[in-house]
Order: structure tokens, then C-alpha cells, then sequence
């Protein structure tokens, strides 16, 4: 399967670039920034701006499936106390409504987008500490993510939501544990775990127009 990354170039992103060549897929990275996934063998590498509309569309023609896993990288707290990012705050939304438009006018249908869990009836699940950062260090991020959410189930695509809860890089090897309920076991996830649901949905037809909480 031809597959497009959007938002590859680090964290999870870099993550799904990886468990997609490893799974058989010729993939295709598009960021801004390439630095981190430059060396990896099999990839058709793209530089460019998900808000731009042009070179979105470009990276997605003849391609059979998109994987969106766009975020902001700056720390939470100092985004909070400085009031901007390196990324616009509301990348998620916009640039997943660019990637909507360019799937839509290519005919590409298959869609798989990283959310978070807490988005939506998550959010009572949340332990109190995880409620508070929620509602006084991301709330705009959150909003974000709403909007995102709302954007990919009125697409009209065959399309996977996937939320994992808080996220660490220390690469555990156990696959991730999927729920569509939002009853997850831990609070926990590695990016490589959620990296391997965000392909693995590919393959799963009866996950489409589904949202899927991923943990440990």
C-alpha cells in the first residue's frame, strides 16, 4: 500500500514512518522538517507546509492511504506562558482540513488521524491531575483536537480516529492495548505502540468510522 505520513519528522510521526516501512508499505514522509526520518531506507521524503494547500495535495496523489499525526512540539508550560509556538496552535484542525481537501479532490479514500484520549466522553475518565492540565495548561490545544475530530467524521472518508493517552519514547516492544470505549487500563502509551495502531489500522476494514483509546 502507498502510504503518506503527515506530520513525520519527529515523535510519533517518525514513529509511524518506521512501523510503515517495516510492515511492507512503499511510504511517502511529509514535514516541514525531515531531519529526523532523512535516513531511513524506502521513503519517498516531502519538505513542505500541511496549511499549504498546493504542496498537500501533491504529496497525496497516488497514494492508497493517509496517516495524520500533526501536533506542536513546544512544552505545554511554555507555550502557556509565552502565548505562541513554532506551529500555528491550531495546526491539528487546519492542517487536517487541508489533508481532507487534497484526499477528497484525489479520490483517495483511507484515513487514519492520531487524536488524544480525553477528547470527548474520555474526558470524565481522566484522573483529576490529568483533568486540571487539560482544562488550565492545553485548553486551547484541546479545542484543537475537537475541531480536528469533528472535521475527519464529516469528511466522508473512511476514516480512524486513534487517541492515545500520555505518550513516552521509551520504546516498549508489547503491542498497544485498543479500546472503543474509552476503558484503557493504563494512562500510559510508548509513541511506538501507537505508531504500530496508527498502521495496523490500515489493514482493519471494520475500524473504519471508529475511534480507537490506545494504552498500555
Amino acid at each position: 500500500m502507498k502510504v503518506l505520513v503527515v506530520g513525520a519528522s519527529r515523535g510519533t510521526g517518525a514513529a509511524a514512518v518506521d512501523a510503515a516501512v517495516r510492515a511492507g508499505h512503499l511510504v511517502t514522509a511529509f514535514a516541514r522538517s525531515m531531519t529526523q526520518v532523512a535516513g531511513t531506507d524506502g521513503v519517498r521524503h516531502v519538505a513542505g507546509d500541511v496549511l499549504d494547500g498546493e504542496a498537500i495535495e501533491k504529496a497525496v496523489v497516488g497514494q492508497d492511504a493517509v496517516i495524520v499525526t500533526l501536533g506542536i512540539s513546544d512544552n505545554p508550560i511554555a507555550v502557556l506562558m509565552r502565548r505562541r509556538t513554532g506551529s500555528p496552535l491550531d495546526v491539528r484542525s487546519a492542517g487536517t482540513a487541508k489533508v481532507l481537501e487534497a484526499m477528497q479532490a484525489q479520490g483517495v479514500r483511507r484515513l487514519v488521524v492520531q487524536s488524544t484520549y480525553g477528547i470527548g466522553t474520555g474526558y470524565r475518565r481522566l484522573p483529576l491531575s490529568l483533568k486540571a492540565f487539560f482544562t488550565l495548561v492545553i485548553r486551547p490545544q484541546v479545542r484543537d483536537h475537537e475541531r480536528q475530530e469533528v472535521l475527519v467524521r464529516g469528511s466522508g472518508l473512511d476514516w480512524t480516529i486513534v487517541r492515545p493517552v500520555v505518550l513516552n519514547d521509551e520504546g516498549a516492544e508489547a503491542p498497544a492495548g485498543i479500546a472503543f470505549d474509552d476503558d484503557v487500563p493504563a494512562m500510559r502509551v510508548g509513541r511506538n505502540q501507537v505508531a504500530q495502531v496508527l498502521v495496523g489500522a490500515l489493514g482493519h476494514a471494520e475500524w473504519v468510522a471508529r475511534t480507537l483509546s490506545v494504552s498500555e
